[in-house]
């Protein structure tokens, strides 16, 4: 199938690219198993196209304060931020805006009629940034660790007994995730996927072949794996090369 919409059709793909069927690929099925996973592993850590920005939601359960940490999924690549839950403006993560709320009096009493000179749409902007700015002084973004090898997200002075937070209350992650290619299938058909798990099955053929170096065979023809891993290892560093310089976050992109 030109367009591969599921990880047999790229692996039958990849070995049409490399002359399959006519050509036999001493490669096998584990090994081409194997080869796509390392594929894929490459481009979701370095391919911009393989993750999405996205907000999630946590409930905080009572487990979450006894292991001090929220266990975070899998398909989560990176947690940019977690949005303040609460502040001298805004109350704690479980209240709303009540009529005592700041803003909420502001929005009474002085932005009541646009119509007049007592109150509009710049003034409020105003006030926000101000009220904002002493949000982010006092209280600023709850400061987080995560690293996805754990799965593990600390939200440090949020989860112990001073906590203005308790189980039920929400918080917002602000994440990037990794596209699920069994949900969005057109992972597999990927350009740079597909060139580079083709190069990468090159190189296990040619690694296979190198154990019978030179062995002739019936008409004279003669094995020669190392060119063909040669070849392969030199293709797989240019593509690698060239998606960190086109296709790759910049670091300080992921600093919240």
């Amino acid at each position: 199938m030109a367009s591969p919409s599921s990880r047999v059709e790229l692996l039958n793909h990849c070995l049409r690219r490399l002359g399959a069927p006519v050509i036999e690929i001493n490669v096998d099925d584990q090994q081409l198993e194997d080869r796509l996973d390392d594929a894929l592993q490459f481009f979701r850590e370095y391919n911009s196209d393989a993750t999405v920005r996205t907000y999630l939601k946590h409930q905080l359960t009572q487990e979450d304060f006894t292991n001090g940490y929220i266990t975070i999924s899998d398909n989560v690549y990176f947690i940019k931020k977690v949005l303040p839950f609460g502040g001298v403006i805004g109350g704690g993560g479980s209240s709303a805006a009540n009529f005592f709320d700041v803003k909420y009096q502001i929005a009474l009493n002085d932005i009541y009629n646009l119509n007049t000179f007592i109150g509009d749409l710049a003034y409020l902007e105003q006030i926000n940034q101000y009220l904002a700015l002493i949000d982010m002084k006092l209280t600023g973004h709850p400061q987080i660790s995560f690293n996805r090898l754990q799965n593990r997200l600390y939200v440090h002075g949020a989860l112990d007994s001073n906590s203005q937070l308790s189980a039920g209350d929400y918080i917002v992650l602000e994440t990037f995730n990794i596209v699920d290619g069994e949900t969005h299938t057109d992972v597999y058909n990927d350009m740079f996927l597909k060139e580079y798990l083709t190069q990468l099955i090159k190189r296990q053929w040619g690694a296979n072949l190198s154990k019978f170096e030179g062995m002739q065979l019936p008409g004279g023809v003669t094995l020669n794996g190392r060119i063909i891993y040669e070849e392969a290892t030199q293709e797989i560093l240019r593509l690698e090369e060239q998606v960190r310089l086109n296709y790759e976050l910049p670091v300080d992109f992921f600093v919240g």
